[in-house]
């Protein structure tokens, strides 16, 4: 079974159909997904500026992320609840959305970046935990962490959007290919 065939039967489930008709649930599951990304994007962004050296300069790296991460983690499990909500609501649309695809791809770029920055970076983190200005690798995974979240939001923002939607044809052949559009 294919992914699209996959949403197409998700979407055609009792439960999707209610939440995405739901008056009241549809628009509280969207505002709990915005709060949680604000809660997560918020805290993981003064652990990044940290390792930017731009902020919190005379606080302990260790320090700035045991206060921090356990918001960023609270924040990170209920926008993935929600974002999982909000596309079980929408999926054929959703998975057919070139910004849903691109905040996937960028998801994944954050994820090996974290990944990387905890493997790597945490091994040698005391020997630069109180330096103003950490490592140029503890820097890049800080840079890096910024601006894929800031994309991964406006990625999020724009799938609202149909300007590259499957159904508004005639669209270029790498718009139709990236989106996954199923043309017959």
């Amino acid at each position: 079974m294919s992914l699209l065939r996959f949403c197409q039967w998700l979407a055609e489930t009792p439960w999707s159909i209610a939440l995405h008709e739901s008056l009241y649930v549809y628009p509280l599951v969207e505002t709990a997904h915005v709060l949680s990304i604000m809660l997560f994007v918020g805290s993981v962004s003064y652990v990044d500026l940290r390792l930017l050296g731009a902020t919190l300069r005379e606080v302990p790296v260790t320090e700035v992320t045991s206060r921090i991460l356990p918001w960023a983690f609270l924040g990170f499990a209920v926008a993935v609840v929600s974002g999982g909500l909000l596309f079980y609501a929408i999926p054929v649309r959703t998975f057919l959305s070139i910004f849903f695809r691109i905040k996937v791809l960028l998801l994944f770029v954050s994820g090996i970046n974290v990944l990387l920055l905890h493997r790597f970076l945490n091994r040698t983190v005391h020997g630069w935990d109180a330096a103003a200005r950490p490592p140029v690798r503890a820097r890049v995974a800080g840079a890096v962490s910024l601006a894929a979240w800031a994309l991964v939001i406006v990625m999020g923002r724009m799938i609202a959007y149909d300007w590259f939607d499957c159904n508004h044809q005639p669209q270029s052949g790498f718009v139709n290919w990236a989106a996954g559009c199923p043309l017959e």
